[in-house]
């Protein structure tokens, strides 16, 4: 059976049912533009109010066209589905039913079900597009993965990029594949019962290849800055629709499970109703109650007033956030660094990990050393486990690190393996990067193609930014920092798939699997039941830390571990059931002759108070 899905977008290039196309354009800084196609007819654009242009063409599936300014300037839809060549170029009329998905009645898995695996579209494999990731499927199957997220895939400039500089939000990338190779992934991924999760960035437009300025100046606003100029203004209803029809379309027209959004601290927006606020709520309001749909965040601001839930524990609006509080204590314990942000972690690290174990943020309202003193977050102890996203590694924490270096590249395979250990079973939400599970120690830097004085100004304020960091306080240090603009930054940063085959990488593949295995088996059954304030720690020794969650039906799940290259004394009796020891016979030894360094124990027992 094959089923069609197409979104209704306001605006671009949209395929009525009598074969003919409308084309709707904002430019509220022009007098008329003219739609122009391939074929080289010219299409005049009438206003339609609001600072919208429209015009209707014969125009089959597949026609390139661009809009002409008044000032004769050729230019993209900024809501093109798809590009001929590159960002510059012109866009392509697409029709969205002629695609026929073969698993259109998916209706996703709970979010507690969920582990996503990120991944970039250009270096995941040598093929380096949709097709590749499509091939590598069966593995992450295997691996016990349950979500495939993309790193953002929307239209950049260039060959290669990270895809956080893109420019045309609702178009694939050109060098990935068509639309059509997208939705085969997808409908793939979901064919072997995973989700599909779409990184998108709503906080800005990349550098080059952005023409809004030139006929929607009011896109912007200089009221507001970001880290990349005037900030997009939230103020205008039709930058607001924008945005909250790219959700719909990648959720609805790619069947997209779930969408993280990106950096939303830096989104402005002094509107009644925050822009978040909207999306969420038009979002949930579209889409079938029987469709699993994620929205997940990722916002430095840890401002938990997103992350809200109803009476029935449901989300209001956000599913989860990214965690990068739990990232930064797992790093700091695992390699004692203390530059740059990890000062604010580097002190009680035992403490931090305690309360973002049991209470999500180790930041909620205290003030950031690294920032200066300012305050830092929003209480997030009333929120479940499962509204955090927890990781070891991801794309920002390995990429954007000078030399791209992952966590078995710094530290001993012991200790990734006790904080594996922790992570992957563990209540909130586990994500892996790309390579994690065979213990890759192959570098991920960031990379781009810009050329001339960008190229030149991306490089050195890469160089800049690592100025805080103490290895980096020389100048002449930071030169040996790679050009993001070469093609060899790029080639070391693609995944070496016949490394995975050999045998220490296939243990820990094997190790991983385990992992995620007993995630599946003994954990994710519990998590439902799993409310606020479940969760009480306890120290002992000098490293030593034990955990407790109730998760209902009188029964706990409890970590004992000492993370730590030190044994550790003094963890007190351990009864229950055995889930996982990461040294045999460590249940029954503990108590008497303690844990050993970098060990991890999980037991379930009965809901007694301690």
């Amino acid at each position: 059976m094959s089923f069609m899905f197409a979104h209704r977008l306001p605006f671009g290039a949209e395929v009525a049912d009598d074969g003919t196309v409308r084309f709707r354009l904002w430019a509220p800084s022009q007098s008329g533009p003219t739609v122009v196609l391939a074929d080289g007819s010219e299409h005049p654009m009438a206003s339609a109010g609001d600072g919208f242009f429209e015009a209707v063409a014969d125009a089959p599936h597949g026609s390139a066209y661009r809009y002409r300014l008044d000032d004769g300037f050729l230019v993209p839809d900024p809501v093109s589905r798809a590009q001929a060549e590159d960002a510059h170029g012109a866009s392509l009329v697409i029709d969205p039913r002629r695609f026929g998905w073969q698993h259109g009645a998916w209706r996703g898995r709970p979010w507690e079900e969920i582990v996503l695996y990120e991944l970039h579209v250009g270096t995941f494999t040598q093929q380096g597009d949709f097709d590749g990731v499509r091939r590598k499927l069966d593995h992450l199957e295997r691996l016990g993965v349950t979500a495939v997220e993309l790193m953002p895939v929307a239209d950049f400039p260039g060959r290669r990029g990270w895809g956080y500089d893109g420019v045309l939000m609702f178009a694939p990338d050109r060098a990935y594949g068509d639309p059509d190779s997208l939705k085969t992934l997808v409908d793939e991924v979901h064919a072997r019962g995973m989700t599909a999760f779409l990184d998108v960035v709503y906080n800005h437009f990349g550098p080059d290849g952005n023409y809004l300025h030139l006929y929607a100046p009011q896109f912007f606003t200089d009221r507001h800055h970001t880290p990349w100029g005037a900030a997009i203004d939230f103020s205008q209803r039709a930058v607001r629709d924008f945005y909250i029809h790219n959700s719909l379309y990648w959720l609805q027209e790619y069947r997209f499970d779930g969408l993280r959004f990106d950096a939303v601290h830096a989104i402005v927006d002094d509107s009644p109703v925050h822009i978040l606020t909207e999306l969420a709520e038009t979002v949930r309001a579209a889409l079938p109650a029987e469709r699993h749909v994620h929205l997940v965040l990722e916002n430095d601001a840890n401002e938990s007033r997103f992350l809200s839930r109803d009476d029935a524990g449901r989300p209001r609006h956000y599913t989860a956030q990214w965690n990068d509080d739990a990232h930064h204590v797992y790093h700091v314990i695992a390699t004692g660094e203390s530059g740059g942000y990890y000062a604010d972690y580097a002190g009680d690290v035992r403490g931090h990990l305690a309360r973002t174990l049991t209470q999500g943020f180790v930041y909620q309202g205290e003030p950031s050393g690294y920032r200066d003193g300012e305050l830092r977050g929003e209480p997030s102890g009333h929120l479940p486990a499962t509204t955090f996203v927890d990781f070891a590694q991801n794309h920002d924490q390995v990429g954007n690190r000078a030399y791209g270096d992952r966590l078995a590249r710094l530290v001993s395979p012991e200790t990734a393996r006790a904080i594996a250990a922790v992570l992957l079973v563990a209540p909130p939400v586990p994500l892996l990067f790309m390579g994690e599970e065979w213990g890759s120690t192959q570098p991920f830097l960031y990379f781009c193609d810009f050329h001339d004085e960008l190229a030149a100004a991306v490089r050195e304020g890469r160089r800049r930014e690592f100025a805080r960091f103490p290895e980096f306080a020389d100048p002449q240090t930071r030169t040996s920092i790679p050009d993001p603009n070469a093609d060899a930054t790029f080639a070391t940063s693609r995944l070496d798939w016949p490394t995975a085959s050999m045998p220490e990488p296939q243990e820990w593949m094997a190790y991983y699997t385990r992992l995620l295995t007993l995630r599946r088996d003994a954990i994710v059954p519990r998590l439902a039941q799993l409310g606020a304030g479940a969760a009480r720690a306890k120290t002992w020794g000098d490293h030593g830390l034990t955990i407790r969650w109730d998760t209902g039906q009188d029964t706990a799940l409890v970590l004992t571990a000492n993370l730590s290259g030190t044994g550790q004394q003094g963890c007190g009796h351990i009864d229950g059931r055995l889930l996982f020891e990461s040294h045999p016979g460590l249940l029954e030894d503990a108590e008497r002759t303690g844990m050993p360094p970098w060990s991890v124990l999980w037991t379930t027992v009965g809901s007694t108070a301690w």
